[in-house]
């Protein structure tokens, strides 16, 4: 990609704040990564199906991957210091925090997008609301889920005493961990200092976050105020909504790359769709903690009827008009991976699942369903739970390792199979070879994992150069608010980007269809087992 500066060399930095980890990845003018650093952060589950983060951790790994990315461009001759331009954050979407304005300190625990623990609330209010689960979909595009922040939220001002008293006082200010992070780097209680005066650090967030918190309206970007009014949470505590790419402050003293604007915020899997440079009618995978599939749908909001999420892909710019996509979200995806290695011990590390997966032909008729803390899209279930069936004697870990890699293709597939029921395609296009999939994402760079969803979608996948296509998508909207690159060349960029390794069905349509039939009786026997006592 050519860049629109050309006296002197032009670098973008992208915080990527993930689930399990948070990197820091600066990028040349070429969108090619210069430096990049990566550190893991605590898992907390207090109970079962409670997922959290400690905020305060996170902002720590943020510092010292900057610190330690910066010394790298150093080590590698690159100008980092007066280079860096702009810098872009991604973040884990969902997750909530509260915290307090007086003293910036967290009230409680970030409780993660995967957290389970507010299903109660969600029968309440299906209960309560005239149209159930769906009540919200019309206006926000979300059903009722443990998913959402709005019901963390509620759950946060319900049990957490420490919160009730500071919303009681105005003290309390909530956020999903962009609005944490842009609120730290912009100054927190310190603040900055703009035109004479003393002001906090900035309290907003963008409307690719915002719209996964199932209080904004998907077609105003406002917050919405009968929502708000039915769920009992106060406008006060809310952030303001911004776009995607805009120069939203500068870093302050006590972090690295001091003085460089914040110019650019999206949700992981936006910045993906951003990164891969998606256009309408194209779609991504994501392979992470979860997997995330989204459709771009234009400038139009499609409502699902078979599952789906209605959401915003993308604003570019203040004035820019407003991209939205469908979504199909997966809760576990390589975070069952994860569980194989830290709590089976089946393997050592993260990366050894293919080559012992690959040393069985099939799964031996195991189908795993990874129903950890529920069911996301198509199905919302929070009441089913992780089954793994069809073991004999002759079962092995090879057939389970197998099994789990194929868990994620499966749920990938059930999920573009509900995008071409939503978008009117016809049943021939759910298996037209010339559908491809772009995917990105850590475990995408598993040969094994993308020749299977290959072989299962019966349509190409193609996997770009860079994988880490979340990060690129950050950095490019903090050089596009700063003019570093334009609109143009980020979505022509994938012509001037080395050559991506496409995957081709390997396997014909009656064992697809077979396969497929059995991992839908897998997924049922799921249901209904969230309350089994142990």
């Amino acid at each position: 990609m050519e860049s629109t500066m050309e006296k002197e060399e032009a670098l973008i930095g992208s915080i990527d704040q993930g689930t399990t980890s948070t990197r820091f990845i600066i990028y040349d003018q070429s969108a090619k990564v210069v430096a990049a650093h990566q550190v893991e952060f605590t898992q907390i589950c207090p109970q079962a199906g409670w997922v959290e983060h400690d905020p305060l951790e996170i902002l720590e790994t943020v510092k010292i991957c900057m610190q330690e990315a910066c010394e790298k461009a150093k080590a590698a001759g690159r100008a980092v210091e007066t280079g860096l331009k702009a810098i872009g954050i991604t973040n884990q979407r969902e997750t909530t925090i509260v915290w307090s304005r007086s003293t910036g300190l967290p009230l409680y625990n970030a409780i993660v997008w995967m957290d389970a623990r507010t299903s109660s609330i969600c029968r309440r209010l299906e209960k309560e609301l005239q149209n159930g689960k769906n009540h919200f979909v019309e206006t926000t595009g979300l059903p009722i889920s443990t998913y959402f922040s709005a019901l963390k939220l509620m759950w946060l001002l319900e049990s957490v005493d420490a919160v009730k008293t500071a919303v009681k006082n105005g003290d309390a200010l909530f956020g999903t961990v962009d609005s944490w992070l842009i609120w730290n780097l912009t100054g927190g209680i310190k603040g900055s200092r703009k035109n004479g005066t003393k002001v906090q650090g900035s309290h907003v967030t963008d409307c690719s976050n915002a719209a996964r918190t199932m209080l904004m309206d998907l077609k105003t970007l406002d917050w919405h105020a009968s929502t708000l009014e039915i769920l009992k949470i106060p406008t006060t505590i809310l952030p303001q909504i911004i776009s995607n790419a805009e120069v939203i402050g500068e870093i302050v003293q006590g972090w690295p790359f001091a003085g460089t604007p914040l110019a650019g915020c999206l949700g992981d899997q936006h910045a993906a769709m951003l990164g891969q440079s998606c256009r309408k009618g194209e779609a991504k995978s994501t392979y992470g903690t979860g997997c995330f599939i989204l459709l771009n749908t234009g400038q139009e909001v499609i409502a699902s009827t078979n599952g789906l999420l209605s959401t915003v892909a993308f604003k570019l710019g203040p004035n820019a008009p407003t991209t939205y996509a469908l979504e199909g979200s997966i809760a576990i995806a390589g975070a069952a991976v994860q569980w194989l290695r830290d709590s089976l011990g089946v393997i050592q590390s993260a990366s050894e699942i293919e080559g012992l997966a690959r040393s069985v032909e099939n799964t031996g008729g195991v189908y795993f369903v990874p129903a950890f803390n529920g069911l996301f899209a198509p199905w919302w279930r929070d009441d089913a739970r992780g089954v793994c069936i069809g073991i004999t004697r002759y079962t092995t870990k090879a057939h389970i390792s197998r099994a789990v890699l194929e868990s994620m293709c499966f749920q990938v597939k059930e999920v573009l199979n509900a995008m071409s029921i939503d978008v009117k395609q016809d049943e021939k296009s759910k298996e037209n070879e010339e559908f491809l999939l772009r995917v990105d994402g850590g475990a995408s760079v598993n040969n094994l994992l993308m020749q299977i969803q290959a072989d299962l979608m019966g349509s190409p996948v193609l996997r770009p150069a860079d994988t880490e296509t979340t990060a690129l998508g950050a950095a490019y909207a903090a050089g596009l608010a700063t003019g570093v690159w334009t609109e143009e060349q980020i979505f022509s960029s994938g012509a001037k980007k080395e050559e991506p390794t496409v995957f081709y069905p390997k396997v014909g349509d009656e064992h697809r269809k077979k396969r497929y039939e059995s991992w839908c009786k897998a997924v049922e026997r799921t249901f209904d087992l969230a309350n089994l006592s142990s």
